[in-house]
């Protein structure tokens, strides 16, 4: 049965799979967008109906939930998650819908070094308060990491020292993410931690990138003080510099470690390995060289 769903950040890295996911299984989709673009236009042509908006802004994202049966909410990391979250509450509540995705991260947790990781576990609270059906998602690091940091220099410069994580692809979370938005009672109250296939330390994700790559990718574990130097001459905010430093602690002491098998159980699928996903998308790592 066709559902009307919302799924905000339609564009993002999680967001736009899992658009076009239920698109394919026949869902009425609603695109929340905060401007249109080669990506919105692209979901529109795949038959999404495209609303331009703001989490920020409520009486936009009131007019966006109308008619909605379940809604995948997602922010980025950046300052205003709090009353971004405040307004998916009450806009949904407002509005009848019956249930929620909610993005949030392995680390977030009451005392975390992080602002924005201690942000989305207050964030997980508020939306356990209102009286709908919530999920929340919880991954690891996405794999889409290994792509937005490549360098082109075939060097890995991370102060994550023998750290390990099982690095997840974002269609791997739009798989578990449609599932639960088709049928959400299972789901409701559960917060799920997600995870790739196979627990990695830095120094093996380099020898499989190396294997996918036909070239040569090593590991640098640095210090936090080079990593903050790396980031800010990336045009890194603020905000997310602390995040970042934080977790890079938390990474080194096992918070982002773990495997489990609720991407197949629940997204029905075999989750990407590193190897498999490097590959996927080798023109990203050929199209920026040093």
């Amino acid at each position: 049965m066709a559902r009307d769903l919302l799924v905000i950040g339609a564009t993002g890295q999680t967001g736009g799979p899992t658009a076009e996911l239920l698109l394919q299984r026949g869902h009425h989709v609603r695109a929340l967008v905060r401007r249109i673009d080669e990506r919105a236009e692209r979901l529109a042509g795949l038959g999404a109906r495209i609303v331009e908006g703001d989490v920020l802004d409520l009486n936009s994202l009131a007019e966006a939930t109308k008619g909605i049966d379940a809604l995948y909410f997602t922010y980025p990391i950046r300052p205003g998650l709090m009353d971004a979250t405040a307004n998916v509450a009450l806009a949904a509540e407002e509005n009848g819908v019956q249930a929620i995705v909610n993005m949030s991260q392995v680390s977030a947790r009451r005392d975390s070094a992080s602002n924005a990781a201690r942000q989305h576990w207050v964030a997980e609270r508020v939306l356990d308060r209102f009286p709908v059906a919530v999920t929340h998602i919880r991954p690891t690091f996405f794999a889409q990491w290994l792509i937005n940091m490549w360098d082109g220099s075939g060097e890995l410069r991370f102060p994550f020292a023998e750290g390990r994580h099982a690095p997840i692809a974002a269609s791997d979370q739009a798989r578990v993410i449609a599932a639960i938005l088709e049928d959400p009672a299972p789901h409701a109250g559960k917060i799920y931690r997600l995870y790739g296939p196979v627990e990695l330390n830095h120094y093996e994700i380099a020898e499989k990138m190396s294997q996918a790559l036909g070239r040569q990718v090593a590991y640098v574990p640095i210090g936090l003080d080079e990593f903050a130097t790396i980031l800010e001459k990336r045009g890194t905010s603020p905000h997310m510099i602390q995040h970042l430093l934080a977790v890079a602690v938390d990474y080194r002491n096992g918070i982002f470690a773990g495997t489990n098998d609720l991407v197949k159980k629940i997204g029905g699928a075999d989750p990407l390995d590193v190897e498999g996903f490097v590959t996927l998308n080798r023109a990203s790592y050929e199209s920026h060289t040093a």
